[in-house]
């Protein structure tokens, strides 16, 4: 069975007989012939040979490459040997299309072959995934300083391996990864105090999650902006995210828990208090049994447990101007965190939890509960009071420096401990101040 060939040269070499070894043996020895033994010498590898014979070359090689070719074939220029051959060129014997399948067999494994070059290992990614599984679930027990830096190594890494694969679902799940460091970042930042840089890795998030159609990753990264936004004085955008993060689809149980805890806050924060209670109470819903793949999968800080959402509601009691439901929320946070092993209790969670339970204790001029309810607080390592426990015990010093409180020796020693419990800790010490003062209830 023949084919007409797709160009001149192919007609020339099949005429002449000359496989790719063959006309490779020529090319090289016309090129010494023409410009001497020089390292410059133009070449033609095999894959380069298909091309030119099968008629995929744009345009012209270069001026040196012409000038061998037309050397073999006098009589015909560079243009010639490339174009489509004379219908009525007698001389040329019609292709043969054994070499035509043989070329494009060729072809098809040196494509295969780049692509297989341009992918990383599979076992390269269950690891990258592993290491990130296990960030989010240390992640309550690291200094936010540390974390930080593990996360941003971590990105690092990933996106070393994401320059080095072509292939599609690798850069897909790299995307996703991405995404996940990026939202540990931003948690990080906001535990630090750098409200800012927290929502800049929030939106980066975001991203991440709409590029790769994994609606969780959009909602872990609404639900981040939301409590950024709340904490720097504005309520309304906080509302707005929060909303528009639970529109998404996909989500598990414990997202939609996460997400109402914040819209509850927003509301708080808005003076909406019909609206507020009203989302608690969603958020205290034990839901539909149903699990993402981010919040449940993965877990640890993409989570949202029972004592943590016990602390959220709190402190939106507390905004609210119940300190009964607060002390009542607090404390059921406690005993739920008392529940699990040390190794997975949250000093973040204990110190909230214990700082509204005081506050709430102070709003009923309780100061021996308070100052009982502040113990565990003084325990937690200076590192590891991040923002939201230090804005808690700065607003008890606050409270506390109130007239009412003058001359007593008790509430003094408190503010005293108050101040240098947040003097010490990284928001004062890193983050600027006014973001501090912008959410004080």
């Amino acid at each position: 069975m023949r084919s007409e060939p797709r160009t001149l040269l192919a007609k020339l070499c099949d005429r002449d007989k000359l496989t790719y070894r063959r006309f490779d043996k020529r090319f090289n020895e016309t090129g010494v012939r023409l410009f001497g033994h020089s390292p410059n010498n133009p070449t033609c590898g095999e894959t380069q040979f298909r091309r030119w014979t099968g008629g995929k070359l744009t345009g012209l090689p270069g001026p040196e490459t012409c000038h061998v070719l037309e050397a073999m074939w006098p009589g015909h220029t560079a243009a010639q040997l490339f174009a489509a051959p004379l219908a009525d060129d007698p001389q040329v014997p019609v292709f043969d299309l054994e070499e035509r399948v043989h070329m494009t067999a060729r072809e098809a494994h040196d494509g295969a072959g780049a692509t297989a070059a341009a992918s990383i290992s599979d076992n390269t990614i269950d690891e990258l995934r592993d290491q990130v599984v296990s960030l989010a679930r240390r992640y309550h027990g690291l200094a936010a300083a540390g974390a930080y830096e593990a996360a941003d190594t971590l990105r690092r890494e990933i996106e070393r391996h994401r320059d080095r694969t072509q292939v599609p679902f690798q850069q897909q799940t790299l995307m996703i990864l991405n995404g996940q460091t990026a939202a540990l970042l931003s948690v990080a930042a906001f535990d630090l105090g750098y409200f800012p840089s927290a929502r800049t890795l929030a939106r980066t998030t975001a991203v991440y999650g709409e590029s790769t159609r994994f609606a969780p990753l959009q909602a872990y990264a609404d639900g981040t902006l939301a409590y950024v936004a709340y904490h720097s004085g504005q309520s309304s955008e906080a509302l707005a995210k929060a909303r528009r993060a639970l529109s998404y689809g996909g989500l598990g149980d414990v997202a939609r828990r996460r997400l109402h805890a914040i819209a509850a806050r927003a509301y708080a924060h808005l003076g909406d208090i019909a609206s507020a209670r009203r989302t608690i109470r969603l958020s205290e819903d034990r839901g539909q049994d149903t699990r993402d793949e981010l919040h449940d999968e993965v877990g640890g800080e993409f989570g949202f447990s029972e004592e943590r959402l016990a602390m959220s509601n709190s402190t939106t009691a507390l905004l609210m101007g119940d300190a009964e439901q607060a002390e009542a929320e607090a404390d059921r946070a406690i005993v739920l965190l008392g529940q699990r092993a040390q190794d997975e209790q949250s000093p973040h969670v204990l110190a909230g939890a214990a700082a509204d339970l005081a506050y709430a204790r102070l709003l009923s001029d309780n100061v021996e509960g308070a100052a009982e309810a502040l113990s565990p607080l003084w325990d937690v390592p200076a590192e590891q009071r991040k923002t939201g426990v230090v804005v808690r015990t700065a607003r008890i010093g606050r409270h506390l420096a109130r007239p009412h409180y003058h001359g007593s020796q008790l509430p003094s020693q408190l503010r005293e401990q108050v101040e240098e419990f947040t003097r010490v800790s990284p928001p004062y010490r890193l983050g600027p101040s006014m973001a501090l003062l912008a959410i004080a209830p």
